[in-house]
């Protein structure tokens, strides 16, 4: 589909038990999706805090609707990980179906 040009990847990686909670083994994760997608920066949101020193980055991915994703995937743009924030949502409607995420990571 000539609107998704980027080449993107969903990682998924299991709950694993910790000594006082659990976390997301990330070392081991498995790729759930790999495909082409949309990806637009979303300027609105990039904020610095001179306290910390560090900033987001902030994408909006436009994923085809038979991709596989949920909210606590993390998705890889050009080799970069980025969280999921929130819910994907999937658009049903008109003549690009799609599932909208958005994605962040500190900026280092």
């Amino acid at each position: 589909m000539r609107h998704f040009k980027d080449q993107v990847a969903v990682h998924r990686a299991k709950s694993v038990a910790g000594a006082y909670t659990s976390h997301r083994d990330w070392e081991n994760a498995s790729v759930v999706w790999s495909g082409l997608a949309a990806v637009h920066p979303d300027r609105a949101f990039e904020y610095r805090s001179p306290e910390r020193e560090t900033s987001q980055i902030r994408q909006m991915v436009y994923l085809p609707a038979d991709a596989v994703i949920e909210a606590t995937d993390r998705i890889v743009i050009s080799g970069q990980p980025f969280e999921v924030e929130g819910e994907p949502l999937p658009w049903q409607h008109g003549s690009l179906r799609h599932i909208q995420v958005k994605a962040w990571r500190a900026r280092r």
